[in-house]
């Protein structure tokens, strides 16, 4: 016989919390785990969650910040097992009309944000991927990482600032 379910368990709408947060877990390991296999990861994300939906307390935190911290957790445990630290993948996909000159230009700056995110530390790595990769906001990225609010927005604007000065400078490298 399987274990009792709690009210709180059975108020919870698991295919709409799927429809909805699936996307945003698997945005948050593109950006976080180049070469991973993202539909894997994010598939024991959920798994995880599922297992362990008795101990999710809504009034310790919401349910999305809990996943993204399974999700992060699901994260860790990859790059230790692969003992090797990976950059930042491809950034979500786009809605353009598609060329072949669009696709080639698109391809060739993912690959510029690949290598330019490549050096970065992992924490700002970390902050990139659950800001524009899971499109979280800095109050549930603060949660995930322990950091306050105000200090996630100060690193992730001085991240963004510091990429977008290594991408011009190598534009003017590229053009000279």
């Amino acid at each position: 016989m399987g274990a009792a379910v709690t009210q709180e368990e059975s108020e919870l709408d698991w295919d709409a919390l799927y429809a909805d947060q699936a996307p945003r877990v698997y945005n948050y390991f593109r950006f976080r785990l180049a070469g991973a296999d993202v539909e894997d990861l994010t598939s024991r994300t959920f798994e995880k969650a599922w297992r362990s939906r008795a101990r999710y307390r809504r009034d310790l935190a919401g349910f999305s910040t809990w996943l993204f911290k399974i999700a992060h957790n699901v994260a860790l445990d990859h790059l230790q097992r692969l003992r090797s630290h990976l950059p930042i993948d491809a950034a979500a996909e786009v809605a353009t009309e598609r060329t072949p000159e669009r696709d080639a230009e698109r391809d060739s700056d993912l690959a510029r944000l690949a290598h330019l995110t490549a050096s970065l530390p992992d924490r700002e790595r970390e902050l990139i991927a659950l800001k524009y990769g899971a499109e979280l906001n800095n109050r549930m990225i603060a949660r995930l990482i322990g950091l306050s609010e105000s200090n996630v927005g100060t690193i992730l604007h001085r991240t963004v600032q510091s990429l977008r000065a290594r991408w011009q400078a190598d534009e003017a490298r590229s053009h000279e």
